[in-house]
């Protein structure tokens, strides 16, 4: 596969949400608005893309017997470093993921990508592979919480459109779970043709 094909077939072949159906939790519970979407999809792609490359790196060295602890720790690690820049940098954006954060350790679509590619490929694939994945997710993410937003709050971006409320259930699971079978059919019939 070509270095252009790693990266794009995040967005349509291999979508973490809409195809493969993986990383629900993060999906459905931080989209609530458009930002917290891209920012958790930031934050998954940064440990995504650096945990690719380590365990790319080492797992050549990694008995069979071990191999899914010593990756877990390795995202755990990048989790934590994540964490720490986030309450340095931007408080703000962690206040309000906060719990949402460490979940990345055991988000599907990290451990996914450690066993089936990154630990049979090397380093530059496997860094292309995080972002290709990584971005895929992120857009998700984004479109949905842009969704939900404009249907719950009458805003996307924190910038108001629409006067009034919205509808409250948009904002709340029940719209999570609304809004994402409803654009995975609408992803699934446009990726068809």
């Amino acid at each position: 596969m070509s270095k252009l094909g790693l990266v794009t077939k995040g967005f349509l072949k291999e979508n973490p949400t809409f195809v493969l159906v993986l990383g629900l939790c993060p999906t459905l519970a931080t989209t609530t608005s458009a930002m917290n979407g891209l920012e958790m999809g930031i934050a998954t792609m940064f440990v995504l893309i650096l945990s690719n490359i380590v365990i790319s790196l080492i797992s050549p060295a990694v008995p069979d017997k071990v191999h899914i602890p010593v990756y877990i720790v390795v995202i755990a690690t990048f989790v934590t470093v994540l964490q720490m820049l986030m309450q340095a940098y931007v408080p703000d954006v962690y206040e309000t993921l906060g719990l949402f954060i460490p979940l990345i350790v055991v988000n599907c679509i990290v451990l996914g990508r450690a066993e089936a590619f990154a630990s049979k490929n090397t380093a530059l694939d496997s860094a292309l592979d995080g972002i290709g994945i990584g971005l895929g997710f992120t857009v998700t993410l984004t479109v949905i919480g842009i969704v939900r937003e404009i249907l719950g709050s009458g805003s996307v971006f924190g910038w108001k459109f629409i006067s009034g409320d919205g509808i409250l259930a948009f904002v709340m699971a029940p719209g999570a779970f609304i809004v994402l079978g409803y654009l995975m059919v609408l992803f699934n019939k446009l990726a068809k043709r």
